[in-house]
């Protein structure tokens, strides 16, 4: 059985391991040792109980064995505090009743039936009226349950921050928190350390100066502030992903984030500064949208970077997006929305516009979900007005704000061209019905394009015989109406993400840059999604999380162990999984799901079904992999074994539905009407489709064959371009210093103040957070080259000190501060600091010269102590050993 050591404040302990003994009288010297090994207000609970279970056999055993628990807080008499599991809440607490050889039985606190749970999941409490904390790791003791306890406790009194060592734990407030983030906030939080103010979003930039002045990988300063002064002391770039589900507040969090640091930081940059921050209402206008879980949930991913010169000003800045939803272009679930920009195009266009786009109620549009056209919590005509000045600010003119409002109206027109069967057609083709000739004349008018050709383009497709006599021959294949519904509907999409990436590279031409010395990145994606109907687009988020959540393991527990193995700091390891074959799974050359899929949809008449059977086949004993009959829930395990794939993730298994795998992972159109829109008359519509318009190019010339202007185009694969970007994300997010911030949410309905505890220890169980606990249990989140902190206090030396050795000066200095032993370790080549502590130092170079001058002192007067003690013992040495030789020649 293996025993879990003690997680008190201050204080680690090895991992007791033992064999079941095979006789009576083996177990009670066993068991006895153990009881006298440590005192007993030190032991954690479970161990108390394996042993007691242990020994119970012996009446005199157990006599000894509970008199070694008076002294724990009277465990046996019902007297200790312990937190126990809750199936909605996550914890509640409770006194421990009765203990067996597996479970504690638990009475809570708050009435209500008695808890069985096994040790594993039984925590000790602090005592009663014990504070919340900023910092997690300055609890007494440090588990799950205390920390969700701090973080509900924090949140009831509207403080949504708090830290783990370096990492950041926002809770969403689901609210506006007036004067949270208003320019005076940003100022006092400007160069100010963790420790001082409390933990905020702005804070996470303060901690990275403190990392680069002090070669500080892990640490505990202050977030917003943190990134710029370590990107300006160490020269290196910096990185901060933010993470958590859709609706935990990671867009807001980016926001804040980067209006800090352009207010901080960007003051020189003038308009450049402006547009960066003005650019995020246009891009959450076309790439957010209302879901079940949040009102502006972000439906793609984004790094944004801001590039400074060597002079840490400015300069310019970056946006790259991953992965915007198309589906949600042409259907949504219920009480869930379109992209923003259609209905606040609909609240807000001016009669012109109205008239000159087509623009009817919102009820007249198929693509938008008439359940949720008015939303009360959503003020559409007023974001209307922020998006026009939006696009003011980062330099749209006039005629290139109309182009964007065209296509997108032109999609919500292509969402009402209806189709019906061709009665006069033999081989069962299709027409546009009458009703919707109309929609059909707007879209044609709106994207330059000749009515026949569209209708004909989305009613057949253009194909060239591949074999036979009359090979190269071209052919039209008419359309069912339920096919021609999907090259509609794959054209609404084409247009809609062709343009998201138009803005996308307008808004970086806004604010350009020549060259940049250094740049700070700021994540924001999707984190780990599940729900009942899984399909594409959970499949590529998670799979993003997966690696997401390798480099977090990576930057923060392996590396941070190797460390502390390299320092010889003798530190307990922690253990955590590692999702390599997870990821391996689904990127793996050849044999991966990615490389799978993209061969089922080359072959001529590949099929969901056959594709699932084939990632079955080739995984059949992936520990990582199994059928849908294995899900705990009923609605999988009634799908079919070629149906669905279920992978278990880090944070959990997740069934895909393969269904839709296919289609979603093929992003290109069919030739029809990729040549449809290559002949566009309007220069804009071309413009978003460069490859088409180049196809159509080289088709248009006499040496090329009828093959090569009339195949179909060659896959372009969702999946493999979103591996490409991910692994080139990854790569870069290697080569910078990083910080992570946690976003949670705190209850599904969005209603402010409600913390659903269970729902919290999910997300933190996600994120990753316990392993952390258990490594800042251990660790020292803080650490400082010898070199690095002699050198803060260097120009304040006198000469009789300057040339002290930097390792001898850090311990006098730590002497003359009164730290403990347990707060600080030396390593070989650096101090390492408990977390919290090496605030104290930065705020004592920041004091007044006065202070400075009198640590300088303390540190002086201990060197003179140190070295007289020192003389004392060598002439004590000298006169002993004068004395012993004396006596041999006696």
């Amino acid at each position: 059985h293996r025993l879990s050591a003690t997680r008190t404040k201050g204080a680690t302990h090895p991992t007791v391991t033992s064999t079941p003994p095979t006789s009576r009288a083996s177990v009670y010297p066993h068991v006895c040792a153990c009881a006298k090994a440590e005192p007993p207000s030190s032991l954690r609970m479970r161990n108390i109980c394996v042993r007691i279970a242990l020994a119970k056999e012996s009446a005199v055993l157990w006599a000894a064995i509970k008199e070694q628990l008076q002294g724990v807080e009277g465990a046996m008499d019902g007297g200790q505090r312990v937190w126990a599991p809750h199936p909605d809440e996550g914890y509640q607490l409770g006194l421990i009743v009765d203990v067996s050889t597996d479970t504690l039985t638990v009475d809570p606190l708050q009435g209500g039936k008695s808890v069985v749970a096994s040790y594993d999941e039984v925590f000790p409490a602090a005592d009663e009226g014990a504070p919340d904390v900023d910092d997690n790791c300055s609890l007494m003791y440090l588990n799950e349950a205390t920390l969700l306890h701090n973080l509900r406790m924090r949140y009831t009194k509207g403080q949504i921050y708090t830290y783990v060592a370096n990492i950041l734990l926002a809770v969403n407030p689901n609210k506006e928190v007036g004067g949270l983030y208003t320019s005076e906030v940003i100022r006092r939080y400007n160069g100010r350390s963790l420790g001082t103010l409390p933990p905020h979003v702005f804070a996470i930039e303060e901690i990275r100066i403190q990392a680069a002045r002090t070669d500080i990988g892990l640490i505990s300063p202050s977030y917003a502030d943190k990134a710029y002064r370590e990107m300006k002391s160490m020269r290196c770039s910096q990185s901060i992903i933010v993470s958590g589900e859709s609706g935990a507040g990671k867009t807001e969090s980016t926001k804040f984030i980067l209006r800090y640091l352009t207010e901080s930081y960007g003051a020189r940059a003038g308009i450049i500064e402006q547009r960066i921050v003005e650019a995020n209402p246009l891009l959450e206008s076309f790439g957010n949208a209302k879901t079940m879980r949040n009102n502006n949930s972000s439906r793609f991913g984004k790094f944004s970077e801001i590039h400074y010169n060597a002079k840490h000003e400015v300069v310019g800045g970056h946006v790259s997006h991953y992965l915007l939803e198309k589906s949600r272009i042409c259907s949504q679930s219920a009480e869930e929305r379109n992209y923003h920009v259609f209905y606040r195009m609909l609240a807000g266009a001016s009669p012109d516009m109205r008239q000159a786009l087509g623009l009817q109620d919102g009820a007249s549009f198929t693509y938008l979900n008439p359940a949720s056209l008015h939303d009360p919590n959503l003020q559409d005509e007023e974001e209307f007005s922020h998006l026009t000045h939006s696009m003011d600010c980062i330099g749209l003119s006039p005629s290139e704000k109309a182009d964007l409002f065209r296509v997108v109206a032109a999609v919500l027109h292509l969402g009402n061209v209806s189709f019906e069967e061709n009665t006069k057609d033999k081989k069962g083709g299709s027409v546009v019905s009458v009703g919707s000739m109309t929609s059909l004349e707007g879209v044609a008018g709106l994207l330059g394009l000749e009515k026949a050709e569209l209708q004909r383009s989305l009613t057949s497709r253009v194909m060239t015989t591949t074999k036979g006599g009359n090979l190269g021959t071209i052919i039209n294949v008419p359309l069912k109406p339920d096919q021609a519904c999907n090259a509609r509907d794959a054209l609404a999409k084409a247009l809609y993400t062709r343009l998201f990436s138009h803005i996308v590279k307008r808004v970086n031409q806004c604010f350009p840059f020549q060259s940049s010395a250094h740049y700070i990145g700021v994540l924001d994606i999707a984190g780990f999604e599940y729900f009942q109907v899984n399909s594409f687009e959970q499949f590529c988020i998670n799979y993003c999380n997966e690696k997401l959540q390798q480099f977090f393991n990576s930057r923060i527990l392996r590396e941070e162990q190797d460390l502390y193995k390299k320092e010889s700091l003798g530190v307990t390891e922690v253990m955590f999984m590692d999702n390599q074959d997870c990821i391996d799974l689904i990127e793996h050359k050849k044999s991966g799901v990615v490389d799978l899929l993209d061969e089922e949809c080359k072959l001529p008449k590949g099929s969901p079904q056959h594709f699932t059977d084939i990632v079955h086949s080739r995984h059949k004993d992936h520990f990582r992999l199994c059928l849908p009959r294995k899900s705990k829930l009923p609605f999988h395990r009634n799908l079919r074994d070629d149906e669905g794939l279920m992978i278990r993730h880090f944070a959990g298994a997740v069934c895909y539905m393969t269904a839709e795998f296919l289609d979603k992972n093929n992003d290109a159109l069919h030739a029809s009407l990729e040549q449809m829109v290559a002949v566009s008359k309007d220069d804009f519509i071309k413009q978003l489709f460069p490859d088409a318009t180049a196809t159509s190019g080289s088709a248009s010339s006499p040496s090329s064959s009828p093959s090569s202007r009339t195949k179909k185009l060659a896959l372009v694969s969702v999946g493999s371009k979103f591996r490409t970007q991910l692994n080139s994300l990854m790569e870069k997010l290697k080569t910078t210093g990083s910080s992570f911030i946690r976003c949670l949410k705190p209850n599904l309905t969005m209603v402010p103040g409600q913390f659903v505890g269970g729902q919290i220890l999910s997300q933190l169980q996600c994120a990753g957070m316990i392993s952390v606990l258990e490594l800042m249990q251990g660790g020292y989140p803080s650490r400082a080259q010898f070199s690095d902190l002699y050198k803060m206090y260097q120009p304040n030396l006198p000469a009789r000190l300057s040339g002290l050795d930097p390792r001898t000066f850090c311990r006098a200095l730590f002497r003359a501060t009164g730290m403990r032993d347990g707060d600080f370790k030396f390593g070989i080549s650096r101090v390492f600091f408990r977390p919290g502590k090496f605030a104290e130092f930065d705020q004592i170079m920041k004091s007044d010269p006065d202070s400075l001058r009198e640590m300088v002192a303390k540190v002086q007067s201990w060197l003179v102590c140190t070295r007289w003690r020192k003389v004392i013992f060598g002439a004590i040495s000298v006169l002993k050993r004068e004395d012993s030789c004396n006596y041999h020649l006696f």
